[in-house]
C-alpha cells in the first residue's frame, strides 16, 4: 500500500383567598397578565437550552426515546453485552429489554461505527445541527460509552461509510476506496472498488471480504487487491465474529454463513426485506431493518424482534 496524506485534529394561578374583598378588575388583569409572560419565559428557557445544545426542538435528548431508522452500522459491546447502532440520527442504545435511547447528547449523523472494546468506539460522518466541526469528521474516538467523542485524523477530508477495528489496525471504506491505518492518524490507501461492506478475518489482519455488485471479493494482501470468490452468494452485508465463522445478508434478508472463512456458504433463515446494518457476535446475530432491530441467537435460523418500532 502507499502512504496516504493525513490530517491529524485536535466535537392556573392560584385562586384569590375568599376571606378578603375582591380585587378590583385592573387586579386581575394584570396577575393574568403575570401568569403569561412567565409562562412565556419558561418556554423561551427550554428553547434556549435546546438550541445551545445544538438540538432543534422535538429531537430527542439524552436517555430519551427515539426512533431507529437509518442505521449506518451496528456493534456489541463486551462491557454491558448491549447493542449499539450508529444512526443518521446519532448514537442509539437497544437494550435487550425496554425502548432504544440516544446515547450522549450529541444527534450527529454516524455513517460509519464499530466497537473496539467495552466503552470504547471508532466512527465517522458528519456534524449534527449547531455541531462545531467540518462537513467529514474523519476518524472520531469515544472512550466513554459514546457519551463523548475526540476527532483522531482526517477531519474535513474522510467520510468513511464502513469502519472495522481488529489485529491492532482500523480498516475503512471512504470514496471508494479501501484504506488501513495502524496509529488511527496514519493512513495507507489500498485497492479502489465500489463495496456496500466488508470485514476482516478474525485471524489473519490480511484476509478481508467485500460484499460487490460483481459478488463477493475477497482480498489476501491487507485490501491492496481483491478477487472474486466463485460460487458465493450475492451478499449485501458481511461480518466475521471469530474463527473461520462469517456471516452475511443478502439485499432480499436471507442469511447465509460460512464456516470455513467465507469459501463456502450454507442458507439459514431470513430476516425478511433489505437489511441497513448487520454484526455476528457468535452465534448472535443481529440485523438492523428500517424501524427494527432483529436479533438470532441460533446463528442465523430463526430471528425475533429485539425491537420493532413500526
Amino acid at each position: 500500500m502507499s502512504p496516504n496524506r493525513t490530517s491529524s485534529t485536535r466535537a392556573r394561578a392560584a385562586r384569590p383567598s375568599t376571606g378578603g374583598d375582591r380585587p378590583p378588575s385592573g387586579g386581575r388583569r394584570l396577575t393574568v397578565i403575570a401568569v403569561v409572560l412567565a409562562v412565556v419565559a419558561v418556554f423561551a428557557a427550554i428553547v434556549v437550552a435546546l438550541v445551545s445544545n445544538g438540538r432543534e426542538l422535538g429531537e430527542p435528548a439524552g436517555g430519551g426515546p427515539v426512533e431507529l431508522s437509518h442505521v449506518h452500522g451496528l456493534g456489541v459491546d463486551p462491557g454491558d453485552g448491549e447493542v449499539y447502532a450508529g444512526t443518521h440520527y446519532g448514537l442509539i442504545r437497544v437494550p435487550a429489554e425496554g425502548e432504544p435511547t440516544l446515547v450522549g447528547d450529541t444527534v450527529q449523523d454516524f455513517m460509519g461505527f464499530t466497537v473496539v472494546g467495552p466503552g470504547h468506539y471508532l466512527a465517522s460522518g458528519h456534524p449534527g445541527e449547531g455541531q462545531d466541526a467540518p462537513g467529514n469528521l474523519g476518524l472520531i474516538e469515544s472512550t466513554d460509552g459514546g457519551q463523548t467523542w475526540q476527532s483522531l485524523s482526517l477531519a474535513g477530508e474522510a467520510d468513511f461509510h464502513a469502519l472495522r477495528a481488529r489485529h491492532g489496525q482500523v480498516y475503512g471504506y471512504h470514496g471508494g476506496t479501501l484504506m488501513v491505518s495502524d496509529d488511527k492518524k496514519t493512513w495507507q490507501t489500498g485497492a479502489q472498488l465500489p463495496l456496500a461492506d466488508f470485514a476482516v478475518s478474525a485471524t489473519d489482519p490480511d484476509v478481508i471480504l467485500a460484499t460487490t455488485e460483481q459478488g463477493l471479493a475477497r482480498s489476501t494482501d491487507g485490501g491492496t487487491t481483491f478477487d472474486v470468490t466463485p460460487g458465493a452468494p450475492l451478499l449485501q452485508l458481511v461480518s466475521w465474529p471469530d474463527g473461520e465463522l462469517v456471516v452475511g445478508v443478502a439485499p432480499d434478508g436471507t442469511v447465509h454463513v460460512s464456516e470455513d472463512g467465507g469459501a463456502s456458504w450454507t442458507e439459514r433463515g431470513s430476516v425478511g426485506e433489505q437489511p441497513q446494518a448487520l454484526v455476528a457476535d457468535g452465534d448472535d446475530i443481529y440485523v438492523a431493518l428500517d424501524g427494527a432491530l432483529l436479533a438470532s441467537n441460533d446463528g442465523g435460523t430463526t430471528f425475533k424482534a429485539r425491537y420493532d418500532g413500526r
